[in-house]
């Protein structure tokens, strides 16, 4: 059997194509949801055209915040103490191989649980490394743990595969033709004018929300450019609490437009159509690489290399990057590049021999 191992709205996008093609194929899959993202996940299911999952852990609402977490954490770790009733409760009772992906919480915890009970790992998105422990924490530790604990590693590319050898991974790797990723935005991408909607401005990692600094200098800029420009800035549920009323009124009042998350479909099209994008979002900046959208990287340091050197820019938070970006962002643009592959249907391919 093959279980997947998901609980947020990026794990939902990131392994679609491979749920897609094992719907498409008859392929028996389990789909266990980790509750990280338990209040979006149900939007993201319909939206990309999934079925509910068999098993939900945790509980109604988003993991949003420290204490929250902490508690989420320890109700998922709380299932490693039996491991009979752990497979039975999650696993269904079967063997087979636990697919899990990237490297949040639910990657870890996945991990843990699919090897309390004997199962196989596949890490989707293996090898991805800043080099910097701390930079972002806790997710390149995480990235590390799972990866030396995984049986099949599939790399996004070739830079990722020499990464897992380089740190002496066991399992099988397994390069793939691209980032899954490809599929979910070669189905959403509508025609779009280039430039026509507003700037887009996200922000939700641990390393700046919870550096004042930081946040202060993003929200600044967005008023700063909200006199030029439109500029739309998507909220998600941390950066509401950690911004605070009176710095959401301030932002609003200087003519920046908040607004919720939105679905994946919509949030694509947004970003095709914005003369530029602002945001700390490893996804966003694969998305960004792929459209070819002018992108500043709000961080000090990136495990990922898309589109870097070309239309994306890691500010590192000095002011002379992001002054020399926003002077002419449009010289960053490229042309859009979705190749036409199947990274889900390799991904299948290689998990038949051990399910």
């Amino acid at each position: 059997m093959i279980h997947v191992f998901i609980g947020t709205k990026a794990q939902y996008i990131k392994t679609a194509p491979l749920l897609w093609v094992m719907d498409e194929k008859g392929v028996a899959y389990r789909l266990i949801d980790s509750g990280q993202h338990a209040e979006l996940a149900g939007s993201f299911q319909k939206e990309l055209g999934l079925r509910s999952p068999d098993v939900r852990l945790g509980g109604a609402d988003d993991v949003a915040s420290i204490p929250q977490a902490l508690r989420w954490a320890v109700g998922l770790g709380a299932r490693l103490v039996s491991r009979r009733r752990l497979r039975a409760e999650v696993f269904g009772d079967q063997g087979g191989v636990c697919v899990v992906h990237g490297d949040t919480p639910s990657t870890l915890l996945s991990m843990l649980m699919a090897r309390r009970v004997g199962l196989a790992v596949a890490h989707l998105e293996a090898g991805l490394r800043s080099g910097r422990w701390w930079h972002p924490f806790p997710e390149e530790l995480i990235r590390y743990l799972v990866a030396r604990r995984s049986d099949l590693l599939f790399a996004p590319h070739q830079q990722a595969a020499t990464n897992l050898d380089n740190m002496g991974a066991k399992g099988r790797v397994v390069t793939l033709s691209a980032n899954p990723i490809v599929e979910t935005i070669s189905q959403e991408v509508a025609e779009v004018e280039v430039g026509s909607g507003p700037a887009i401005v996200t922000m939700h990692r641990v390393e700046n929300l919870h550096r004042r600094r930081r946040r202060e200098a993003l929200a600044r800029q967005a008023e700063q450019m909200a006199r030029s420009r439109p500029v739309r800035w998507l909220l998600h549920r941390p950066t509401i609490r950690v911004l605070g009323d009176h710095t959401l009124d301030r932002l609003r009042q200087a003519g920046v437009e908040m607004k919720d998350l939105v679905g994946h479909g919509e949030f694509v099209r947004m970003l095709a159509a914005a003369p530029f994008v602002i945001t700390d979002g490893g996804s966003i900046q694969e998305e960004c690489a792929l459209l070819g959208v002018p992108t500043l990287l709000w961080r000090g340091h990136t495990e990922r290399a898309d589109g870097i050197g070309e239309n994306v820019v890691l500010s590192g938070y000095r002011p002379a990057v992001i002054e020399e970006f926003l002077a002419d962002p449009e010289r960053y643009r490229r042309d859009p590049r979705v190749p036409a592959v199947s990274p889900g249907g390799q991904i299948l391919e290689e998990l038949t021999e051990w399910r």
